[in-house]
């Protein structure tokens, strides 16, 4: 069952800029930082609140490291804005069985790593009525503490679904 919205993930071309904005504008602070170069993406993820079910509620700001990213890819067509909205959920894997059995493209066979040891998966665009939708499983201390430091990701933490890696999956 989906608990609350995750978080929002918003690509900008200046995540250090973007994150000042929401800083200065609304006094979300960031709460965890986290580079995936294989994904080339620096990400930053802004707490809004804690919620009932131990996770929490981000701004997911995603800024390219190289232009032939997924998020540069996407930027150069569409601009800074909305690319994702992800839903949280305590079972992923469950969830997306659930959403697949009623003819939702899921893009991922197994959940993977996502931001802060989340496990995650996509679910398809087209699908979505436009919307790139993600679900999440927070991992069990994400909400508690905050990571100060930058994280290096592997390909398995990739945040974005496969079709969008190689810049096809439109929104």
């Amino acid at each position: 069952m989906l608990t609350r919205i995750d978080h929002i993930g918003i690509a900008c071309f200046d995540l250090d800029a973007t994150a000042e904005f929401y800083r200065a504008t609304y006094g979300f602070e960031v709460f965890h930082r986290e580079i995936n170069e294989e994904q080339g993406v620096r990400e930053a993820m802004l707490k809004i609140n804690g919620t009932s079910d131990g996770g929490a509620s981000y701004l997911q700001l995603l800024e390219p490291t190289r232009a032939d990213s997924a998020v540069g890819t996407w930027l150069a067509k569409n601009g800074e804005g909305v690319h994702h909205i992800a839903f949280g959920t305590e079972d992923v894997a469950a969830d997306s069985e659930s959403i697949r059995d009623k003819g939702v493209r899921v893009l991922y066979d197994q959940p993977r790593r996502g931001s802060m040891d989340s496990r995650i998966t996509f679910l398809h665009p087209k699908d979505c009525h436009g919307v790139l939708t993600e679900l999440v499983t927070a991992a069990p201390s994400a909400a508690q503490s905050p990571a100060t430091t930058s994280a290096k990701s592997s390909a398995k933490s990739s945040q974005e679904p496969p079709a969008a890696q190689e810049g096809t999956v439109d929104h």
